[in-house]
């Protein structure tokens, strides 16, 4: 599938909220979680802290951070732009959001316009 819509991007409160983590750690990446221990959450690293996997596929950038998925996710996903948002709660147990009390969550549409979840006002952020 070729597109040229963005496969990532992130709503305002979401790259005021990655500002203000990148305060405390200035290098940092996403990795969309692929369900395990913290649900499908995005999960944010410190980026010398997370190896990112030779399978694993950028899929941008947002806010100048990079978001990586695994390649067997990113299959399921590919027709698919996540909208990486925040909502009040406790972020995942290794997630740089986790103890905020708010955190990252993917929202998503179909590439095309169809719209798989409401969304807020969105920014590439890039």
């Amino acid at each position: 599938m070729t597109t040229t819509e963005p496969r990532v991007l992130a709503t305002a409160a979401a790259l005021d909220f990655i500002a203000e983590i990148r305060l405390d750690h200035p290098d940092i990446l996403f990795h969309q979680s692929g369900g395990c221990c913290d649900g499908s959450s995005p999960m944010c690293y410190p980026a010398d802290d997370y190896i990112v996997g030779d399978n694993d596929v950028k899929l941008g950038e947002i806010g100048g951070v990079p978001v990586f998925i695994s390649a067997s996710q990113f299959e399921v996903w590919k027709h698919t732009q996540l909208i990486i948002d925040v909502v009040p709660g406790r972020g995942g147990m290794f997630s740089l959001d986790n103890g905020r009390e708010r955190r990252f969550l993917t929202r998503s549409r179909l590439f095309g316009g169809a719209v798989a979840c409401p969304l807020a006002a969105t920014s590439a952020g890039a």
